[in-house]
């Protein structure tokens, strides 16, 4: 199914709202924004009811069905919740209270709030107790893209956004709606704006431009802006008068223009749009058999299967494969269904390696998984040179040492599917100098600003899922610096002597944003070394392009920390273990202290 634009009208006023909805269908648009109530009535407190005029049209003149989906309502802008005038104060709250019922009466899906002005406390308190009472809807609080800078003070209308949100602790409830400005900011702002929890964006007739036939069009800048907030899947607002005398289906048809000339996407991007911030929990790949699908999805990676095929390529090239040789062992641990069993038969076939000189082992825990392997071997031609085995890795007895061996157990984070664990304990039937493959890999750790996955991990409830890491393919986000590393393992393990070998981890970062953002948790990547300078990376720097198999992960806050541009950012990070289990623990100690998160693994843990 086709991505499709919705785009509203608001209109400078509206008189007659009957006839208004039927020139916004006729126009093609596909939702009105209207004033909840006339802009000139200024109720005040204190009158009768038989002394009292409608402060509003009748609910009758629509059908249920296009209040609750063709209208946006529209609070009073004249409203002054923080005027330093009580009567003025009282009759605001009055007046916000009785057209926010008046909506909830209508079944309105959403009421746009006029964007506040400083100081802005009371107006905070009165949206936090209206999302509070919502069990539907929502408010969508609008704010203008360009600051406005006076002689007096300089007013940032997202640090405004920001603060709201924090007053009203994040509500699921609570969008921004962003007015675009003739004049764009620099590329720092847009992109800060862009990745928010936005919900539409408003595009005013006034900063169109006019082409040399007449019709409207926009700068580039604005071009690009708004196909970028189009990728963010955002319902558009078109405002202000028309330049035309047949009314708007000129602005109408330009934006849909622009919509259906937006790049497209790459095919391994369109089939993660359904993943994009969406919160899986991470495998737990030594407690659960992974299921056929799972499997499936994996081994449709292209890039991953030729990276390791490249890499026991390279391995098996530097052996001696002649008829004198011992040949080569290559054990393929947690061989699943047998991608790496077949990119290593293939990579012994470039090398014309005759199947008698490369003995290969495929070792998996899953019986299922065995079933799969048994049949492949059947229906490939394996014969002897494939020997299947179904064993955990740590605890089988090989018939020989391998000269390579070979695992496909990295994580999002590298080492957050045990992958150190799991080797650690095979490596007892690896040669002295043998190789494995991968032979090392870095997590590396960002901060990150996303109120849409904070939300989301908010919504449980609990404070189990706030100290839960998630495997997410992050898309509405601001990364706010350069990623740093975190923890390194090599493989073979061999411990010094006299010492055991301890996969306990710690590590201080400490960051820099280089513009003002509240923190909503941290995101995490690695970047393997499969053999020598053979790579398979999620990190955006060395991203290994065309690989789908993994996304990034998010370790979340408790609670949100605002962040000032230049301000030291100061991160702990732990990876603990215990005899049953591995869990990490993560904090910030600057700007201010957090909590100390998943303390013992309280939350979240893998299990060994």
């Amino acid at each position: 199914m086709s991505e499709r634009l919705s785009v509203g009208l608001e209109p400078l006023f509206v008189s007659d709202i009957e006839e208004v909805m039927k020139d916004m269908k006729k126009q093609g648009f596909d939702f009105v924004v209207v004033d909840l109530s006339h802009p000139r009535n200024r109720r005040s407190q204190g009158l009768q009811v038989e002394h009292m005029e409608p402060f509003t049209r009748s609910d009758k003149l629509l059908s249920s069905n296009e209040w609750g989906s063709q209208v946006i309502g529209k609070l009073s802008d004249w409203i002054s919740p923080d005027s330093p005038f009580p009567h003025v104060r009282r009759n605001s709250e009055m007046v916000i209270k009785q057209e926010m019922a008046w909506a909830s009466h209508l079944g309105l899906p959403a009421v746009m709030a006029p964007e506040p002005q400083e100081p802005f406390g009371n107006w905070s308190r009165l949206i936090n107790q209206t999302v509070q009472s919502m069990h539907f809807g929502s408010v969508w609080a609008r704010f203008a893209l360009t600051p406005r800078i006076s002689p007096t003070c300089s007013y940032d209308s997202w640090e405004t956004w920001n603060s709201l949100r924090l007053f009203c602790e994040g509500n699921s409830h609570l969008y921004p709606v962003l007015e675009l400005s003739a004049e764009l900011p620099d590329e720092g702002v847009l992109e800060r704006w862009r990745v928010d929890h936005l919900k539409a964006f408003v595009v005013p007739t006034s900063i169109f431009l006019t082409n040399r036939k007449g019709f409207p069009t926009l700068s580039k800048r604005h071009q690009t802006f708004i196909q970028q907030l189009f990728d963010m899947r955002l319902q558009v607002i078109l405002s202000g008068p028309s330049a035309f005398e047949t009314g708007y289906h000129y602005y109408l048809q330009y934006l849909q223009h622009l919509f259906s000339t937006k790049p497209v996407l790459p095919e391994v991007e369109q089939m993660e749009i359904p993943y994009r911030d969406y919160l899986q929990s991470p495998l737990q790949p030594l407690m659960d058999n992974l299921e056929s699908q799972t499997y499936e999805t994996f081994e449709k990676d292209p890039v991953k299967y030729w990276q390791y095929e490249q890499a026991i390529h390279l391995a098996l090239s530097e052996r001696d494969h002649s008829p004198s040789s011992q040949g080569t062992c290559l054990m393929v641990v947690g061989a699943g269904r047998g991608p790496i069993v077949m990119a290593a038969l293939r990579a012994a076939s470039r090398l014309n390696i005759p199947p008698a000189q490369l003995r290969v082992y495929a070792v998996e825990k899953n019986p299922n998984a065995i079933v799969t392997l048994l049949n492949l071997k059947k229906s490939e031609g394996w014969g002897s040179q494939v020997t299947i085995v179904s064993s955990d890795m740590r605890t089988w007895e090989a018939p020989e040492k391998a000269d390579l061996l070979v695992s496909e157990l990295l994580g999002s984070f590298g080492d957050n599917e045990l992958s150190p664990e799991c080797l650690d304990g095979a490596q007892r039937f690896l040669k002295e100098g043998g190789i494995s493959i991968p032979q090392s890999y870095m997590s590396y750790l960002a901060p990150m600003s996303s109120q849409r996955l904070w939300t989301d991990v908010k919504a449980y409830n609990d404070l189990k899922h706030l100290e839960t890491a998630y495997v997410v393919k992050v898309h509405n986000a601001h990364i706010l610096t350069e990623p740093q590393e975190v923890f390194e393992f090599v493989h073979p393990n061999i411990p010094k002597k006299g010492r055991s070998i301890d996969n306990n981890r710690y590590k201080e970062m400490t960051f820099l944003p280089q513009i003002n953002s509240t923190v909503h948790g941290f995101i995490g990547y690695f970047d393997a070394t499969l053999y020598k300078d053979v790579h398979m990376s999620i990190l955006p720097s060395t991203f290994s392009e065309g690989q789908f198999s993994w996304f990034p992960i998010y370790f979340p806050l408790r609670q949100p920390v605002g962040v000032k541009a230049g301000e030291k950012l100061v991160v702990h990070m732990w990876r603990m273990c215990s005899a049953t289990k591995v869990w990490y623990e993560w904090s910030i100690s600057e700007p201010y202290p957090t909590p100390i998160h998943n303390p013992t693994g309280r939350s979240y843990w893998i299990g060994l």
